[in-house]
């Protein structure tokens, strides 16, 4: 068989490849490796759903959210091709970094959809027989425009270039029915391809400035593999299983004829409205049906999907034994109920189905925040889906046998499950507890986290039933955040020390051996600047912001909430600011402090700060008096895309989230893997990244969740407002007119100092937490100047990431939760 390289110059030379256009080079190349790999695909599509040969296990991940970014990268990556694909390409004058300008796969928000994304990179390189299914949003989240100043929300049509990278099933398609109509659920079949590792393929890492116009333009991946590409095993190929909702009937000649043009396409808007966008803003009844018809569309299809595979090749009695289902947050847990009905109505009774049930669905949670736990109006799910209504009052109903049994009282004022169990309740059903009760597993994603959920958020259920709970510590692939997003260190690792850590992090332990050495700092050093080179290169390309490269790189990038604490980095940088033009600060390392973030559409609080912080921007530019020292960068529209060039380019990661607020974070490990110290509370995955890495080469500030559990409840800002006039003086800038007026921000005014409780204005600890995160951050600051030594405090990062990786969580969850 001729190799890919052949083949693909073979095909080149056929067409007319130069004078294309970048969109139509992407399609022809992205659709020549999908033919080229074609078998193996449909292979691993048969051998994932329907085969029960070897009577051997699959798992299905159920996410609202995967955050995939552009594919083609990372697909080349890790089969071995993307150097082929990229030499082929110059051949031809073309620079494979046009590729830059296909828009993102926009199908998730943050940390949980990219967890997602990562978890099935990592099973398909270690050989795990893990399927994804989600939804195929046409718009996905949203484009962000900041170009007026604030954020608005755009269309973000991900496809509109085409959509190579998946295969529409229509054979596989099953209908999905609601109370009062139904819709056709057609999937749409992404190719996950696993990291083959074969003879290590080293070289010098590209170390030079990338043309201005072509930011990250060196995409070679040292370390790439180097493999047969023509036989892959079917089982290091996962398939994303993406639902697209569409009409049973799309359009109606007869109503068109007469004349009814709208109610000729009614029923195809209705049906595609489902997967318009990813969480659409559910401020309004309207908007919360939609949700609703969204989360069960997903959930729907892919247990109807399963059941009918399974009825295909096996006994349905038997399921629990060939599949296991991880459902990621609570945003999937509609699945359990219409699994239920699905078996009784193949003649399976109520409790045979909850015992299938009982051993087939695990369930991640991902927030430590009761307000959080998803809640649907019962009446709205009685009406929406009455099928699904019947089988949650019988879990229900079940739950109630069960606790009785265990001596638990439902009855009275002091009942102990009304408020701690109940899954109905109030008028609302509660998708966590549905999870609890029914899945025979429940984990959470940092140590930290598992156990605020045993002690608090959970502790119930805990109680109850502890030999459910574990701990999973989230983690990220080395494929994309290393290999792909930063060939240059990659290359120089694998110089050092061999490529396996592309598929055992660990092994990047080996690297601590020569954090004495100054000339293996130096290069580091070096390539650290480069990165930093790129980003600040493609800003100006793509935001027409110069920002200069030998500025302290000092970065927030992640979704924006009021606990993840823009808005105290925000007043940080104000007191620096009236510092350095008081003269109180006369030692300030010149930094650029670069935000990325989205704000969902309803949360106007969310969006005065992303306002709060351009206006920041704005009047620091237009100071003579701080320019030379200080830049405020908000990234307009932060994706994966953005994420690979930010991330290399870190020289200190803002991680400060309230303690105990952040279930885990992945944006701290990938930070870290790229060789950039922390600075962060002991929140999440931080205090494991204390753990892992040299004591000093991180910095840690703020209380603990513990002491905060103490002080809340007497907390008082109004009190320390008052008395301490540097924070005054940086709240007061809110309202003062210094950057400029908004009704948003007299609101934000209002959250930092009205109230003294857990439950009133300033929830998240900014002004008790403000002066040691300010005077850590200023200690980080003057670290900065040595960079000798700095840079070995990020190297020895670097060097402790290896617990970090997707692929170790992946396995836990193998070995521990899905039994395979």
């Amino acid at each position: 068989m001729n190799s890919f390289r052949d083949e693909l110059s073979r095909e080149l030379k056929r067409v007319d490849f130069k004078s294309m256009s970048v969109a139509e080079r992407y399609n022809l190349i992205s659709g020549f490796v999908m033919d080229y790999y074609r078998q193996d695909i449909d292979a691993a599509r048969k051998s994932l759903y329907y085969s029960t040969e070897h009577n051997s296990r699959r798992a299905y991940y159920y996410s609202a959210e995967f955050l995939v970014g552009r594919l083609i990268y990372s697909n080349l990556y890790n089969l071995g091709i993307l150097n082929d694909t990229k030499n082929i390409m110059a051949e031809y004058g073309c620079d494979i970094a046009q590729f830059e300008e296909i828009p993102d796969a926009a199908l998730g928000n943050g940390g949980l959809g990219r967890l997602a994304a990562c978890f099935l990179d990592s099973a398909a390189t270690q050989g795990i027989r893990l399927c994804g299914c989600g939804i195929r949003y046409k718009y996905g989240l949203f484009k962000q425009d900041l170009s007026e100043g604030y954020q608005r929300e755009l269309p973000d049509d991900w496809t509109r270039f085409g959509d190579p990278w998946s295969i529409r099933r229509d054979r596989d398609s099953v209908v999905v029915e609601f109370a009062s109509d139904k819709v056709r659920a057609v999937p749409y079949d992404m190719p996950v391809f696993g990291y083959r590792r074969g003879e290590p393929k080293i070289g010098e890492p590209n170390i030079g400035i990338p043309n201005i116009g072509e930011p990250n333009h060196d995409k070679s991946n040292i370390g790439e593999p180097n493999i047969d590409k023509s036989n892959i095993d079917t089982s290091m190929v996962g398939i994303l299983r993406l639902w697209q909702s569409e009409a049973l009937t799309p359009f109606d000649f007869t109503l068109f004829n007469d004349g009814k043009y709208a109610e000729a396409i009614a029923e195809r808007e209705r049906a595609e409205r489902i997967c318009a966008v990813l969480y659409p803003n559910d401020n309004t009844p309207e908007g919360k049906e939609l949700r609703l018809r969204q989360q069960y569309f997903l959930t729907s299809a892919s247990i109807r999907d399963l059941v009918r595979g399974a009825e295909r090749n096996g006994d349905l009695k038997r399921l629990h034994e060939l599949a296991v289902i991880q459902l990621n947050d609570t945003h999937p847990v509609l699945a359990i109920p219409e699994l239920i009905v699905r078996l009784e109505e193949r003649g399976i009774d109520f409790d045979a189905a909850f015992d299938i049930a009982s051993k087939l669905f695990a369930y991640t949670n991902h927030t430590v925040m009761r307000e959080a736990l998803e809640e649907w109006d019962e009446e709205l799910v009685k009406k929406l889906i009455p099928k699904v209504y019947s089988a949650i009052v019988k879990i229900q109903r079940r739950l109630e046998r069960e606790l009785i049994s265990r001596g638990i009282r439902l009855d009275g004022a002091t009942s102990e499950a009304r408020g701690e169990f109940d899954i109905i309740s109030g008028g609302k059903i509660r998708m966590a507890a549905l999870a609890c009760f029914v899945g025979f597993a429940v984990n959470g994603v940092a140590s930290l986290h598992t156990e605020i959920l045993k002690r608090d958020v959970l502790s119930g259920w805990y109680k109850l039933y502890p030999q459910k709970f574990s701990n999973k510590t989230n983690g990220v692939t080395p494929r994309r955040w290393l290999g792909v997003a930063n060939p240059e260190l990659c290359g120089y690792i694998g110089e050092l020390i061999g490529d396996g850590f592309m598929t055992e992090l660990n092994e990047l332990e080996r690297l601590k051996r020569f954090a004495d050495d100054s000339q293996v700092i130096d290069r580091f050093a070096h390539i650290k600047k480069l990165k930093k080179e790129q980003l600040a290169a493609a800003i100006k390309l793509r935001c027409g912001i110069d920002v200069d490269p030998e500025f302290m790189f000092d970065i927030q990038v992640k979704r924006l909430h009021e606990y993840k604490r823009q808005l105290l980095n925000a007043l940080s940088i104000i007191d620096l600011y009236f510092g350095i033009k008081d003269g109180l600060i006369g030692d300030f390392t010149p930094t650029a402090f670069i935000f990325g973030a989205k704000s969902a559409p309803g949360y106007m609080r969310a969006k005065a700060i992303i306002k709060f912080i351009l206006a920041i921007a704005k009047v620091i530019d237009n100071d003579p008096d701080v320019r030379g020292l200080m830049k405020v960068v908000f990234i307009p529209d932060y994706n994966v895309s953005w994420g690979e060039l930010i991330f290399p380019a870190g020289d200190l990661s803002e991680q400060i989230s309230t303690a105990g607020t952040e279930a885990s974070g992945t944006g701290n490990m990938k930070f870290m893997l790229n060789g950039c110290p922390t600075i962060g509370t002991l929140d999440g995955a931080n205090l494991e990244i204390r753990e892992a890495a040299p004591d000093g080469c991180n910095y840690f500030f703020g209380k603990t969740a513990e002491e905060l559990r103490e002080l809340m409840p007497a907390y008082d800002p109004r009190a320390i407002y008052l008395r301490e006039g540097r924070i005054r003086r940086a709240v007061d800038s809110l309202t003062s007119g210094i950057f400029g007026s908004y009704s948003g921000y007299d609101e934000l005014y209002k959250s930092l100092i009205e109230g003294a409780s857990w439950h009133s204005p300033d929830n998240y600890y900014l002004l008790g937490d403000f002066y040691d995160y300010s005077d850590t951050r200023r200690a980080a600051n003057r670290d900065y100047r040595d960079t000798a030594a700095y840079s070995k405090k990020a190297f020895l990062n670097l060097a402790s990431a290896g617990r970090f990786s997707s692929d170790y969580t992946v396995r836990e969850y193998a070995k521990d939760i899905w039994k395979i």
